[in-house]
């Protein structure tokens, strides 16, 4: 299959899927390998940026996802209804980064970093999408696993986990001791 028939396929398919495609799948779709099929996908990000295109292809993990270019989302909005905003609390925020950071992780893990209930921020981010259930810890009482979707990488425009910023070894301790500083203050009360 020459270059432009399997950027066809590629598109095509990305088109027809509209979520996320493995690499390996689009790859076995158009009869190449991996790192050849990455390379046909590069080509075709570079392509849609240098034609100023508004569609564009997103790489989330080890997959490929076509999707409308977020600046043009204003003329979508004119003939579409306008899509619901996710809103996300000071609290949902928190309880996201200890899932995105610590995944897969239990809500008692959450609560116990937090030092408070999260269920209705754990419920907030599965309803929009961000987290998901894993499955089940082997422990007593078999408690659900949570970590982050595809929609989390969408949302924050980062490509896979390892993008997350990097936090500072001081910046932890120093909140390790602002917490057990609130924590002691709450039991002196």
């Amino acid at each position: 299959m020459d270059r432009r028939k399997a950027e066809a396929a590629i598109e095509a398919i990305l088109f027809a899927m509209g979520d996320s495609v493995e690499l390996d799948k689009l790859a076995a779709a158009i009869e190449q390998d991996k790192e050849t099929t990455r390379k046909i996908i590069y080509h075709m990000m570079e392509q849609y940026r240098e034609e100023d295109r508004g569609i564009q292809i997103l790489e989330l993990e080890d997959a490929y996802q076509l999707c409308t270019k977020s600046e043009l989302y204003e003329y979508l909005i004119r003939v579409a209804r306008q899509p619901k905003k996710i809103v996300l609390t000071d609290v949902v925020m928190e309880t996201l980064s200890i899932i995105a950071y610590k995944q897969p992780v239990t809500k008692l893990e959450i609560e116990k970093i937090r030092g408070v209930k999260c269920d209705h921020a754990v419920n907030k981010l599965v309803e929009y999408n961000l987290v998901k259930e894993l499955g089940r810890l082997d422990a007593p009482g078999r408690p659900l696993l949570f970590g982050t979707t595809e929609d989390f990488l969408r949302h924050f425009g980062i490509h896979s986990l390892e993008d997350l910023p990097v936090m500072n070894p001081v910046q932890v301790e120093d909140f390790k001791a602002e917490a057990e500083e609130e924590i002691q203050m709450k039991l002196d009360v």
